[in-house]
């Protein structure tokens, strides 16, 4: 199966995209690749991708992997049969016979996501050319700024609050309000100089309290004239806990003076929002979900520059504001350090993002144009009964659907591993590709603990898990793909891969150098640093080669 003679011609290991290519050359329409060979895909009914990480070269007896300069590191290893290894996880030594390594994406100080890589492909020359076409009749040089608002499926991929009359997806708490929806009969009676939405760039800052975060200041500008229509200070309902002055810019003595509730500021700027001589105003800000979370309103008319500006790295990932000035607007914002951001700043950011994007046109602060779901090439592929033939679904740790499985046919919210089981086992039958991830292993290693925060100590030396934790995880495991794996049909091919391995000392080295940086960012001179703080180029060897590990994997192939 496995083509030894290309896979030592490759610089580096098997990447996560040639796992996304061949099931896509199995499933859908891609080219046949060059380093495995499948004998004929067609008669492959259906393709079941996991990602499971903590599958270790140990946990099946295989030797780490090589570091010699004259081994090839890149080769599938042949799998001890359970017998001769007593493996943990004895369905993987029963099932598979090699295991192929991997390496996950990233650069030389950080690994990046593996699930963005898998999900996300190169679009097809013929599809390119289409969306080409497309582009060069679009209006490039469009003023309107409405032609950026969301659509009702971006507001509920986003995790918006809509309001009701558009669609019955959120559920409002106490104190909530919505915007009020303005009938087309009031619209037709305005004069034709009224007829135009006003557009308004709006900031919060939030603070901690008992019950999360919570408003304490708002900033609305008017996207014509850049006057500042609405700044206020906002008092908590409970006392703050965490006063997040490094994002917030607030402190104690500045709230202290604060006295106007959320209800209040709801209540003051309904009437901006919707004016009565007027059409519903548009709001523009970076994630405005926050924003109108923290306000506790329900608004249907915005504009996101986090989704119509683009991380370099496509979507899920979204790109920050102070990275999309300096990119697209050649200026520098939230420099302030520990102070904090200043909302009026970051709404003038916004303001001046749809500006460039309104003068330069529908694809400018665009990345991976060229790039789509692979469940959008899935649903395009005609070698199966032709385009829609092929039914996809994702069963997932979350909510897939706003993310990696949001053009999927299905998703399956789980908060377990047993739900994902569960989940696989009612889906897979009804679908002809399912991709589903198993994190119970990875949790007992320690793997998903929270990531280290700039404020924090890092951790420098992992803990051990606790080998009987651990050893229950994979016996789970191990249970649950064997239940798997008797439920599938036969010309069934179970594809299993790690991802990764132990991210945590490569986390806790760049939480190291952030720190640091951030710093010396802030005004710190070296000497005021303790000294145990400092980065030096000796961590940067280490962090570059704890990067490497971590981007390690490995991969099964078989065919039930």
């Amino acid at each position: 199966m496995y083509v030894n003679g290309e896979i030592v011609k490759r610089k580096d290991a098997v990447h996560i995209n040639d796992v996304r290519d061949l099931i896509l050359h199995i499933v859908a329409d891609a080219p046949p690749p060059n380093w495995v060979k499948v004998e004929h895909p067609r008669s492959i009914e259906k393709v079941v991708a996991l990602l499971i990480p903590g599958i270790l070269p140990s946990t099946l007896a295989l030797p780490p992997f090589p570091t010699s300069a004259t081994a090839n590191p890149n080769v599938p290893l042949s799998i001890p049969l359970p017998a001769e290894s007593h493996t943990p996880i004895p369905f993987i030594a029963s099932t598979y016979s090699h295991a192929c390594p991997t390496r996950a994406p990233g650069d030389q100080t950080r690994m990046y996501s593996v699930l963005s890589e898998f999900f996300q492909c190169q679009v097809t020359p013929q599809e390119k050319a289409k969306r080409q076409a497309q582009r060069a009749t679009q209006r490039a040089f469009d003023s309107t700024p409405a032609l950026y608002m969301l659509t009702l499926k971006e507001m509920i991929e986003n995790e918006y609050p809509v309001p009701s009359y558009m669609a019955d997806v959120f559920e409002k708490g106490p104190g909530w309000i919505e915007t009020p929806q303005v009938s087309e009969e009031s619209l037709l009676l305005l004069p034709a100089d009224k007829l135009e939405s006003k557009i308004y760039a709006i900031d919060c800052e939030m603070c901690l309290t008992e019950d999360g975060k919570e408003l304490t200041r708002i900033c609305i500008i008017d996207y014509e004239s850049g006057i500042v229509v609405y700044d206020k200070l906002v008092k908590p309902p409970k006392p703050v806990t965490d006063y997040m002055t490094k994002w917030s810019g607030i402190t104690e003595s500045l709230l202290a003076s604060a006295t106007t509730s959320v209800a209040e500021v709801q209540a003051q700027i309904m009437p901006i929002l919707a004016p009565k001589d007027g059409p519903t105003s548009i709001l523009i800000g970076h994630s405005l979900e926050s924003d109108l979370r923290a306000l506790r309103i329900c608004h249907p008319r915005c504009i996101d520059t986090a989704v119509i500006y683009h991380h370099p790295r496509g979507r899920p990932l979204k790109p920050g504001l102070a990275w999309l000035t300096k990119k697209w607007l050649n200026r520098e914002i939230q420099t302030r350090g520990d102070s904090g951001h200043d909302p009026e700043e970051d709404a003038r950011a916004c303001i001046d993002l749809l500006r460039a994007k309104l003068r330069y046109g529908p694809s400018y602060g665009e990345y991976k144009t060229d790039f789509e779901s692979i469940y959008e090439r899935m649903g395009r592929a005609s070698g199966r009964g032709g385009p829609g033939s092929v039914r996809s679904v994702v069963v997932d740790h979350g909510n897939p659907g706003v993310m990696h499985g949001s053009k999927a046919s299905s998703n399956v919210p789980c908060t377990s591993d047993e739900e994902v089981l569960n989940g696989l086992l009612q889906a897979i039958p009804a679908h002809e590709f399912a991709f589903g991830r198993f994190t119970g292993v990875a949790d007992a290693l320690g793997w998903l603990t929270p990531k280290t925060t700039a404020g924090e100590t890092p951790v420098i030396t992992p803990a051990e898990p606790s080998p009987i934790v651990l050893a229950s995880a994979q016996a789970t495991l191990n249970n649950q793909l064997v239940t798997l794996y008797a439920s599938l049909p036969a010309r069934t091919a179970l594809i299993i891969f790690t991802g990764h391995s132990d991210p945590r000392r490569m986390a806790s080295l760049n939480a190291r150098k952030s720190a640091f940086e951030s710093a010396i960012r802030g005004g710190k001179k070296a000497e005021e640093i303790d000294k145990a703080d400092w980065w030096t180029a000796s961590d940067g060897r280490e962090l570059e080669e704890e990067v490497e590990k971590a981007k390690r994997g490995l991969l099964f192939l078989g065919v039930k």
